[in-house]
């Protein structure tokens, strides 16, 4: 898979380099490119931004160079392009699942007040991660560039990891523990020692609905619950209503 991030300020992606994702760029499971925006200005000084018509506050990203920089990046022009933006299409584990099966991504970083309209107009769709502004696109591009990587074969060191982690089913993830068994006093459940496999994933199951009954109660009505999983949740109800 290729990405391709547009940016002005291409030192904000360093992290990228680095880790998991280092790792699968020199693998060759990830090709990954940052262009930075300012090599495609027309203008002397190199300027990537301008006042916006009808007046306001900041300056806008022009038009010109990032045109001409997804011109360069991609001439076919046949790469998803998204847009980083924080009135997008709220980006989640599914987004995730479904951009890692594209061959090439596009991810534009936006700064300032955002970018001329006409550029957006061009572009496959605008991504958020969430709903707060952030200073520039580029941290969102990382978020989204780790988080569908892990759903590419090979970037992981087990293929179950990314099925094991909180929403690949739903939920939100189990607790996990290593060693030592007992540490200041706090002591490893006595199930994950048992041995007893079908017990421990009965355990992890309901771990991960109390936690998500808890944590993010909206995510049960999505989640594909098993009848064991309702009865579980139902006793749940019942016994705070006894209390």
């Amino acid at each position: 898979m290729k990405i391709s991030v547009l940016t002005i300020f291409p030192e904000m992606l360093e992290p990228l380099k680095h880790s998991i994702l280092g790792r699968a760029a020199q693998n060759g499971l990830i090709q990954l490119e940052i262009i930075n925006i300012r090599d495609y200005s027309s203008s002397k000084h190199k300027n990537t931004d301008d006042y916006p018509f009808g007046g306001g506050a900041g300056m806008l990203m022009s038009a010109q160079p990032i045109f001409d920089c997804l011109d360069a990046v991609c001439p076919q022009g046949d790469a998803y392009k998204i847009c980083l933006s924080p009135r997008g299409r709220i980006f989640n584990s599914d987004t995730a699942q479904e951009l890692a099966r594209k061959e090439h991504l596009i991810l534009l970083c936006g700064h300032y007040e955002g970018i001329d309209q006409r550029v957006i107009d061009t572009m496959d769709e605008e991504l958020s991660i969430g709903d707060y502004v952030l200073t520039g696109g580029e941290p969102a591009a990382i978020v989204v560039i780790d988080c569908l990587s892990r759903f590419i074969g090979g970037v992981l060191g087990s293929a179950q990891s990314a099925h094991e982690d909180s929403f690949s089913d739903g939920l939100l993830e189990f607790p996990q523990y290593t060693r030592p068994a007992e540490i200041r006093g706090m002591k490893v459940p006595e199930v994950l020692l048992s041995g007893n496999h079908a017990r421990i994933s009965q355990w992890r199951r309901e771990q991960q609905l109390l936690i998500t009954r808890r944590n993010r109660p909206e995510l049960l009505a999505k989640a594909a619950l098993s009848q064991r999983d309702l009865d579980f949740l139902a006793a749940l109800d019942e016994e705070e209503t006894d209390n």
